[in-house]
């Protein structure tokens, strides 16, 4: 790992500790810069505001799933993706949540949901033929699906409960991906 690589690293945790504390608009760099042990410029050499951190945190987030999760096998397993990556960054990602800067996380969110989604129907579904418009329809239902309850959770406080709940709502929705894709398939005929 390069210097700048470790810097990088150290002010990405530093504003991860100060976003328990705080919302994102309320950390200045100067918070942060005394937190890593680094000068303001320092930090603007890597990063152009705080948002922009904010913004690479979460990609980095997205990059993480991509790479821990090639496939999956379950819708609950797509729910667990995120959740479980969420839950690491919970005090942080309530903070961003409730401030004025909440896009950010949603923006990476539904993209989260999304790759989950198509790793998904690729791996359970690898030699269904579909039409590009009919994948992209189911694809955009499940997403939305995901998106929907993980920000219900969120929501709610990021409690353990409400993933409980979720997964029973999988559970009891178990073949509904097979149904909707046999009746694409049917109606293409």
């Amino acid at each position: 790992m390069s210097a700048a690589d470790i810097t990088r690293s150290a002010i990405r945790t530093a504003f991860l500790e100060l976003l328990k504390e705080k919302r994102p608009e309320k950390i200045t760099v100067k918070d942060i810069s005394e937190k890593c042990g680094i000068n303001r410029n320092t930090f603007y050499y890597h990063y152009q505001d705080t948002f922009t951190l904010l913004e690479e945190i979460f990609e980095l987030d997205f990059d993480q799933i991509v790479e821990q999760y090639p496939k999956l096998n379950s819708l609950e397993e797509c729910l667990d993706a995120i959740t479980l990556n969420a839950k690491e960054k919970k005090h942080a990602i309530m903070h961003v949540y409730r401030s004025d800067r909440k896009n950010i996380y949603v923006d990476v969110l539904w993209k989260m949901c999304e790759y989950v989604t198509k790793k998904y129907l690729s791996t359970v579904f690898p030699d269904v033929q579909l039409s590009d418009y009919d994948r992209q329809l189911i694809t955009r239902y499940f997403k939305c699906s995901c998106f929907g309850l993980t920000i219900d959770w969120i929501k709610a406080g990021m409690k353990d409960e409400y993933i409980e709940d979720m997964h029973r709502i999988l559970q009891q929705s178990k073949g509904v991906a097979d149904l909707i894709i046999k009746n694409c398939i049917e109606s293409q005929q």
